[in-house]
C-alpha cells in the first residue's frame, strides 16, 4: 500500500505552529502524527510546502510522493497533516485501510479531506498521480461512517493538549520499558531527582525519558511527560499536564502547556495554558496571562480574523526561533509569530521577524541574517550543525511572512 500525508490549504491556518515544521510534527500531548504513521505497514510519503522539502528529508527521512514512488496498481491512503495524534489514531487508520471499497472521511465543518481509501482499481482509472487530484477524486468517494479530529486554529493544539496527556503517557508506558521509582512516576535510564522534590499522580502519571534531570525542591503535578536530556531547574512546578520535547531547560511554574525540543524557559516565571515552538528562550520573570479578569471565555485574533477558542483559560502561541527579555509580561490569548524578539508588555500580537517593544515605543523589523546569525549561536551551544537548509529555512520565513509585518504596521503593531 501507498501512503501519502499531505499538508492541505488550510495549514496555514495553524501558523506560527506550522511556519517552521510540517504539520504532522507538531507535538500535543507528548505525541505526533508522523510516529503513528510510521506505524502503518506500507510506504510512506508525504507532501508539504515546498520550502519544507529538504527539512522533511534530512529531519523526517520522507520523500515527497511522486510517479517513482508511486504506483498505481497498488491501494493508496491518504492522509491530512493536521490530524490529531490521539491515542486511537492508529486504530482507526488501520481499519481505514482495511476497507474493501474507496470511500473518505471528511471534515464535516470545513468540508475536507481528512483521510481516504483509494482501491488499485479506481486509482488506475484516474489518469494522473498528482495530490491534488486524488484529493478531488477522494472528495467525491462515498462518505465513511468514522471520524477524525484535526486541528483547525493554533489553539486547539492546546485543547486536544489537556483532553490527551493522560491517555498519551499511560499509552507510552506499555511501548516501552520503565522503572516506576514511586507510584505513577516512570523513569528511563540515567534519570535524576534532587533532594526534597514533591511529586503527586493523583491526577495522571509521570514519564521522564533518559537522561532527564530534576534539580532539588521541584514540584511535580501529573500527567507530566520530560523527552530526553531535558533538565528540569531547581525550585520548578510542573503541573495540570506539560509536555517537554528532548533537550529543554525549563523552570519556574509551568502550567498545561506543550514546548517543542530544544526551547528554554530557564528561570521563573509563569507559563500556562500555551504552546512553545523549537529553540525559543524566554528570559527572567517572563510571564504570561492565561485567565482573563473578567473571567470570560477568550477569543483569538488571528491575521485579521477573531476565532472564539471557548477556552477560559488559554495563554500564548510562540513561533520559532522567538524570544522575551527578562521581565517580559504577554497578555492573555496572544499569538507571537517566529523569529521575534520581545520586551516589556506584549498587549497585541506580535508579527514574525519583529523587535517588539511597544511599551518603549519602539517596534521594528528584525532581518533575516540577524536571526540566521543567531540560530549559528544557539546550535553551538547545544552541539548541532548549523546546515544550508536551516540558514535557507530563515529566509524563507521571513519572505513568508512580510504579510504579518505589513499588517502589524497597518494596525499600529
Amino acid at each position: 500500500m501507498d501512503i501519502v500525508c499531505f499538508e492541505d490549504d488550510l495549514v496555514q491556518r495553524l501558523h506560527p505552529a506550522t511556519l517552521a515544521r510540517p504539520a504532522y510534527a507538531i507535538t500535543c500531548a507528548s505525541l505526533r502524527l508522523i510516529d503513528w504513521l510510521r506505524q502503518l505497514p506500507g510506504d510512506l510519503t508525504a507532501e508539504v510546502r515546498s520550502y519544507l522539502s529538504q527539512i522533511q528529508h534530512l529531519d523526517f527521512q520522507l520523500q515527497e510522493p511522486t510517479r517513482a514512488t508511486s504506483k498505481v496498481d497498488r491501494d493508496l491512503l491518504l492522509i491530512n497533516a493536521r490530524l490529531v495524534p490521539r491515542v486511537g489514531l492508529l486504530a482507526t487508520l488501520e481499519k481505514l485501510a482495511c476497507e474493501k471499497e474507496s470511500v473518505a472521511i471528511v471534515d464535516p465543518e470545513d468540508g475536507v479531506m481528512l483521510a481516504a481509501k483509494v482501491t488499485a482499481g479506481d486509482r488506475a482509472k484516474h489518469s494522473a498521480n498528482e495530490m491534488k487530484s486524488l484529493s478531488e477524486l477522494a472528495l467525491n468517494l462515498p462518505r465513511s461512517a468514522m471520524s477524525l479530529d484535526a486541528f483547525r486554529w493554533p489553539h486547539d493544539i492546546v485543547v486536544w493538549h489537556m483532553k490527551e496527556m493522560t491517555r498519551s503517557i499511560e499509552y507510552r508506558l506499555t511501548q516501552a520499558e520503565y522503572r516506576e521509582i514511586h507510584p505513577g512516576v516512570f523513569v528511563g535510564e540515567n534519570v535524576s531527582i534532587g533532594d526534597y522534590s514533591s511529586i503527586n499522580t493523583d491526577d495522571g502519571p509521570i514519564l521522564l525519558e533518559d537522561n532527564v534531570e530534576v534539580g532539588p525542591f521541584c514540584y511535580l503535578a501529573g500527567p507530566v511527560f520530560a523527552g530526553r536530556a531535558t533538565r528540569v531547574i531547581e525550585h520548578s512546578a510542573l503541573k495540570d499536564g506539560v509536555s517537554l520535547g528532548h533537550t529543554v531547560k525549563i523552570g519556574g511554574e509551568v502550567e498545561a502547556s506543550v514546548i517543542e525540543p530544544y526551547s528554554n524557559k530557564q528561570h521563573h516565571g509563569f507559563l500556562g495554558h500555551s504552546y512553545l515552538g523549537s529553540w525559543i528562550n524566554l528570559g527572567a520573570g517572563t510571564c504570561n496571562s492565561d485567565l482573563k479578569n473578567t473571567y470570560g471565555k477568550i477569543n483569538v485574533e488571528y491575521g485579521d480574523r477573531r476565532v472564539a477558542t471557548g477556552m477560559q483559560f488559554f495563554g500564548c502561541v510562540m513561533g520559532d526561533y522567538s524570544k522575551t527579555a527578562i521581565n517580559t509580561g504577554i497578555f492573555t490569548g496572544k499569538v507571537i509569530g517566529v523569529c521575534s524578539m520581545m520586551y516589556g508588555f506584549v498587549t497585541a500580537n506580535v508579527p514574525s521577524f519583529v523587535n517588539y517593544a511597544r511599551l518603549f515605543g519602539q517596534t521594528s523589523a528584525l532581518p533575516a541574517d540577524v536571526m540566521i546569525n543567531t540560530q549559528q549561536r544557539m546550535f553551538a551551544r547545544r552541539k548541532v550543525q548549523q546546515r544550508d537548509c536551516d540558514r535557507q529555512l530563515i529566509e524563507d520565513m521571513f519572505n513568508l511572512t512580510q504579510d504579518e509585518r505589513d499588517l502589524g504596521e497597518q494596525i499600529g503593531m
